[in-house]
């Protein structure tokens, strides 16, 4: 039977200080797993992991997930060799597209796909001390370029963000894991795995190799409506974004729509309760 894994995640939006007290917090129980956003414009996902990862002895940390077309894949191999340096409990590569990215005036990428394989493709042949020379269709690194540090000893698995079928399948070829970042439904799981599957099969891996990974915004209170109303009020803000992308799920365009405004004039009080119960029981725990 696979074990199934309960990890923490974090936004970025913190001071230092704040990140090392959670940290510590969180050692105290048995979760197998700390990830941390890397949405901008919050602190990116490393400097918040280097000061937490000391502080975690049993659970592996990463970005879920870091876009390589935000930050270098020459700069994410090293970020990543440098935060498994510090941490005991592992390390894991989170990659994804990106979302959100025109408005804080990054170029949306013209060849997501293909940059994400080389991403991979790219830090796979650092961390492994290999010449980095690479002529790709979106990333090209000189013939000379190597690691000048000190490489991981263990491997790094790596986890691919997605709700795509294509990345889905590219995922199945070369990651560890996917992540649907923002959804709490089990259907959606069911209908990327026979892409994450067929990836698998182009690849010649053994089906079910690569893990399936949900997340979503999770709020625990006693008082069951406390906790609702938390959580409608935190899914607002990325709701209007993925609800289009589960093809399992009926959104009405004009509610996303409104949600959309309202959370843009920062009223996530009023988004958030525009979403009904049963839409907000796919998207948040």
């Amino acid at each position: 039977m696979t074990r199934r894994e309960i990890s923490l995640a974090f936004q970025t939006n913190k001071t230092a200080a704040e990140y090392i007290a959670l940290a510590k917090w969180v050692n105290q129980y048995p979760f197998d797993g700390v990830s941390v956003y890397c949405d901008a414009p919050f602190h990116p996902s490393y400097g918040p992991l280097l000061l937490m990862a000391p502080y975690l002895e049993k659970a592996r940390v990463g970005p879920a997930a870091v876009s390589p077309f935000r930050i270098h894949p020459i700069d994410i191999a090293a970020e990543t060799a440098l935060l498994a340096d510090v941490a005991p409990g592992g390390v894991y590569l989170g990659l994804a597209r990106g979302a959100w990215l025109a408005e804080h005036g990054i170029r949306e990428p013209e060849k997501p796909i293909q940059g994400i394989r080389e991403a991979i493709e790219i830090v796979h042949k650092m961390l492994s001390g290999e010449s980095a020379g690479y002529e790709g269709e979106v990333f090209s690194i000189g013939e000379h370029v190597r690691a000048p540090y000190p490489l991981p000893t263990d491997h790094i698995p790596i986890l691919v963000g997605t709700w795509g079928k294509k990345l889905s399948t590219l995922a199945g070829e070369l990651a560890d894991e996917v992540k649907i970042g923002g959804s709490a439904n089990p259907k959606m799981a069911v209908y990327l795995s026979k892409f994450i599957r067929e990836g698998e099969r182009l690849a010649g891996r053994e089906p079910g190799s690569v893990k399936i990974v949900v997340g979503a915004v999770t709020v625990v209170d006693e008082d069951r409506e406390i906790a609702r109303r938390a959580a409608r009020r935190e899914a607002a803000l990325y709701l209007p974004v993925v609800a289009a992308l589960d093809p399992t799920v009926e959104v009405d365009p004009e509610l996303v729509s409104r949600m959309e405004t309202l959370v843009q004039q920062g009223d996530h009080e009023a988004a958030g309760a525009l979403i009904p119960d049963s839409l907000l029981d796919k998207f948040a725990f």
